[in-house]
């Protein structure tokens, strides 16, 4: 069922649009392989050629596109710039111009190729959500039919989402919600402004959408539904202080219990909003796999926990998934029958909240990370080139740049989280695990972290994802369910949201000493790219040059 659903999809969507390139930012269009009023002549034309074509760009196959799966764009700003991953430098390997080492040091810059791509891939997407929901519109003036009503919500909360990460990254942004923008007219808005936009749109349109999974095959497999907006909302209210904070320099902000808002007809602070959110993920029937490792394994659209993930599919898609490619060592893909690059590895502040090297190690430890003797998927010994030295991975030994050390290809413990595709194509890129973006254990840490906030008892909710792993018994403090977080989230784009949420993003850890003035939050939000800011007269985000 899974595979004539994703096959259908695909041959829908694969011959039909493509995107051209362009100067601007903003002047993304979608180039038909139909003629224009033919494309959007009809209900299911439009499904086709608007609906269904925004959902090409979630995932991606080059550097800085898609939301997860490829390196360099909005994956890596929100990992490996956090205390949870590292990109070490090993000789020859890993320096890419010093790119790696800027991120997890927090020297990025307006400059940054790597980041304006990012800006442009999140906008690109914006832009033509603006187009299509135009063409919905031109549409409905003639035919009035309920379908297009709901067509309009998906593409709005596409939109809504898009602006999500645009606006979590870079804090003051442009809010443009139709194709007739010109650069003479744009201006940029506060957060704070950017921010109410993304939480009316999600309010307005979520009573339009679906209520069926998204994660699963069907007809909304892969696209917005319900309980999709439902987690990014819940996420917004989780986020209140910070995202409704316009100077974010100032070490001053909101309080969570001061911020309302109206759920369901009821007026509600922060943190009162954020658990009837995800109360409602819970009424639509989420909840946990029975195992930590079922949300990642190869045959994952029957997961009861994945809320909304990106389809993979080999023989269908081209969208990568790079990440266990990248991180493991040379010999290790080869030992699967793959290519590996030898990279992404784990921190010593990841490490040390694991409790690795104790006897009070977390059990997900050895389900997130191959560390020490690595073995094949028949529990054989892998061997480095010469053929008789195992491969041993020496977690402690990493560190940014450990070029010239004797443990400059083996230091670091990797990332293990999804499980092996044996049939994979393209060296472990093109792989059958749906790339897991939203799931229900962040709900329920979500809901714990809100409880205590606000003043309650988090415990049943913290203890109820650390019990599916067999891990002790905890208090839900703030502190705990930080280091929970990263826990159970680790690998899954999440590090540096929370750290910012937390108030730790900026500080010193191991092999990462603060920058000057960083101390003030300068870096919670990327700048704004420079080839954007040349082109308008916008100011600068506080701390960085111009």
């Amino acid at each position: 069922m899974r595979n004539n659903m994703k096959k259908v999809t695909f041959l829908l969507v694969e011959t039909l649009m493509v995107l051209t390139s362009c100067n601007s930012f903003l002047e993304e269009k979608p180039k038909s392989a139909l003629p224009e009023d033919e494309a959007y002549n009809s209900i299911p034309n439009l499904y086709i050629n608007a609906v269904a074509s925004i959902y090409n760009y979630i995932g991606g196959n080059t550097d800085s596109q898609g939301l997860q799966g490829t390196g360099r764009g909005v994956y890596d700003f929100n990992t490996l710039t956090t205390d949870e991953a590292i990109m070490p430098t090993r000789g020859g390997d890993w320096y890419d111009g010093g790119f790696w080492q800027r991120l997890f040091l927090h020297k990025w810059g307006e400059n940054d190729a790597s980041l304006l791509a990012t800006w442009e891939y999140l906008y690109k997407v914006v832009s033509l959500s603006n187009y299509y929901m135009e063409k919905v519109k031109a549409y409905q003036t003639i035919h009035d039919d309920a379908i297009l009503n709901k067509y309009l919500a998906e593409l709005r909360a596409v939109r809504a989402i898009y602006y999500y990460y645009i606006m979590d990254m870079f804090g003051r942004v442009p809010l443009v919600t139709s194709t007739s923008a010109t650069t003479d007219s744009m201006t940029i808005s506060d957060r704070a402004t950017v921010y109410k936009f993304i939480v009316d749109e999600l309010q307005a349109v979520a009573p339009l959408l679906s209520t069926e999974r998204s994660n699963q095959s069907g007809d909304y497999y892969g696209r917005i539904t319900r309980p999709v907006v439902y987690f990014i909302l819940a996420k917004l209210c989780l986020n209140s202080e910070i995202y409704s904070d316009n100077d974010w320099t100032d070490n001053t902000r909101y309080d969570g219990k001061d911020i309302y808002f109206t759920v369901g007809g009821n007026k509600m602070n922060a943190w009162k909003a954020t658990q009837a959110y995800c109360d409602s993920i819970t009424s639509m029937g989420y909840k946990l796999d029975k195992k930590f490792t079922d949300c990642f394994v190869v045959n994952n659209q029957y997961s009861e926990e994945n809320i909304f993930t990106i389809p993979m599919d080999k023989a269908l898609y081209s969208n990568w998934f790079i990440y266990l490619f990248r991180s493991r060592h040379y010999s290790h893909g080869s030992a699967y029958g793959d290519a590996s690059e030898n990279g992404t590895s784990a921190t010593v502040e990841a490490l040390n909240t694991f409790a690795y090297g104790t006897d009070s190690i977390d059990p997900r430890f050895k389900l997130t990370y191959y560390a020490d003797t690595v073995r094949d998927l028949n529990n054989k010994i892998i061997m480095l080139d010469d053929g008789h030295t195992p491969l041993i991975y020496r977690p402690r030994e990493v560190a940014l740049d450990v070029t010239g050390t004797t443990y400059e290809k083996t230091c670091g413990a990797r990332m293990k989280k999804y499980e092996v595709d044996p049939n994979a194509n393209a060296d472990g890129r093109l792989c059958d695990n749906d790339i897991v973006l939203f799931r229900y254990a962040d709900v329920l840490l979500m809901r714990s972290e809100a409880k205590v906030r606000n003043g309650e008892n988090g415990d049943i909710e913290l203890n109820e994802v650390r019990s599916r792993v067999g891990a002790k018994y905890r208090k839900a403090t703030l502190d705990n369910i930080l280091a929970e977080r990263e826990l159970e989230l680790a690998w899954e784009g999440w590090r540096r949201n929370d750290l910012i949420r937390f108030g730790q993003f900026t500080r010193t850890y191991t092999d990462r000493p603060q920058l000057a003035g960083e101390s003030d939050g300068y870096t919670t939000v990327f700048p704004i790219p420079d080839n954007i800011l040349s082109r308008y007269s916008w100011k600068q985000n506080p701390g960085y040059p111009r």
